[in-house]
């Protein structure tokens, strides 16, 4: 299996287990407090699983640190494109896949760069 489709791979798994949070979160307070809740713990998990399965490396305190900063890029990304699919009516509950599909491709570069030095 090659880097990109682990990522995905890792990605999906991620999804599958944030996704749940939010749903969980969401009965207790509103849709953007929900996916804040599942956003921080999903990138701990996320740093984690595409450390080791994905790009395979060691972790460092580097690495650590800077892992959560990249996540910024995608959260803004995110909060604006589930803003955007509540308002055209998609349902809280199916609005943030919307949002976690927007940001992809920049995601994974931004992932490689932080967790696998250059070659």
């Amino acid at each position: 299996m090659n880097e990109f489709t682990r990522y995905l791979v890792v990605g999906g798994l991620n999804t599958a287990v944030c996704y749940v949070i939010y749903l969980i979160a969401l009965q207790f307070t509103s849709y953007n407090v929900a996916f804040t809740i599942d956003y921080i713990f999903g990138i701990f998990f996320s740093y984690f699983l595409q450390l080791r399965f994905v790009f395979k490396e060691r972790g460092s305190l580097k690495k650590a640190a800077t892992f959560p900063t990249i996540y910024i890029i995608q959260y803004l990304i995110g909060l604006a494109a589930l803003n955007a699919a509540v308002s055209f009516n998609i349902p809280e509950e199916l609005a943030l896949l919307f949002a976690i599909l927007v940001p992809i491709p920049i995601m994974y570069l931004l992932s490689r760069f932080v967790l696998k030095p250059a070659q």
